[in-house]
């Protein structure tokens, strides 16, 4: 596994958190991380990759493609800067580069897969397919998951693309019941293992802290301990 595109099934559920987590735990070897557009943010101010890297550790390495200020889709916020857009051939250009360089590359995405980086309907999932690269796919915990990872994977399988597993990016310390739920089934909805839960929480935690604890909360498939609770 030399490159991992990390995808969510929504924005604002964890991804950069749980692409902090499999950093971590890949402890001991060289990581980057790629993320190829950061939107919502100014010049300066520290954006996914460098959070990625505070919170996993100094192997990591954090890279940008592309900043764009206003918090909106990839394509929408370069048009509407004026800026160029990301194409999905520099993503894997800048990821096979790093690839040359690291033991791993962690490729975060922006929002969900099929969100568009340029006007022409490029995707994180046409990235993935010139990389010939496996997408993990972070999902929430709670009412509304299953559908929306059920057709992540789907456009995944549409596309030829193999599904890694599922990752929780946020599981609350008191799980309701539909959370419970969907810890069982969310592998069902996937047509993939589910590869860990990340407690909520977990980003506001020291970054020594998150470190030591990261390999916990994933499989053993992404360098972790944690196996599938009984909730």
């Amino acid at each position: 596994m030399t490159v991992l595109v990390v995808s969510g099934t929504g924005t604002e559920i964890g991804k950069t958190v749980v692409t902090a987590a499999v950093a971590a735990a890949a402890r001991g070897r060289r990581v980057a991380v790629l993320k190829p557009a950061q939107t919502g943010l100014a010049p300066g101010e520290p954006g996914d990759a460098a959070e990625v890297a505070r919170l996993a550790g100094a192997h990591v390495t954090p890279v940008e493609l592309a900043r764009f200020p206003e918090p909106l889709a990839p394509a929408t916020a370069a048009r509407r800067a004026g800026l160029a857009p990301v194409r999905p051939y520099e993503v894997a250009e800048a990821a096979q580069k790093l690839a040359t360089e690291h033991d791993l590359v962690l490729v975060e995405g922006a929002g969900g897969l099929l969100v568009r980086f340029d006007d022409e309907g490029a995707t994180l999932a046409d990235a993935a397919r010139l990389l010939a690269a496996p997408v993990l796919v972070v999902a929430p915990a709670g009412l509304g998951t299953l559908n929306a990872t059920a057709l992540t994977a789907e456009a995944l399988r549409t596309r030829g693309l193999e599904c890694r597993g599922v990752v929780v990016g946020s599981l609350p310390d008191r799980p309701d019941l539909a959370s419970r739920c969907n810890i069982e089934d969310l592998p069902v909805a996937a047509g993939a293992p589910l590869l860990g839960a990340v407690p909520a929480g977990a980003g506001s935690l020291p970054a020594a802290d998150f470190a030591a604890r990261a390999a916990g909360w994933l499989a053993p498939e992404l360098g972790g301990t944690w196996r599938v609770p009984s909730l």
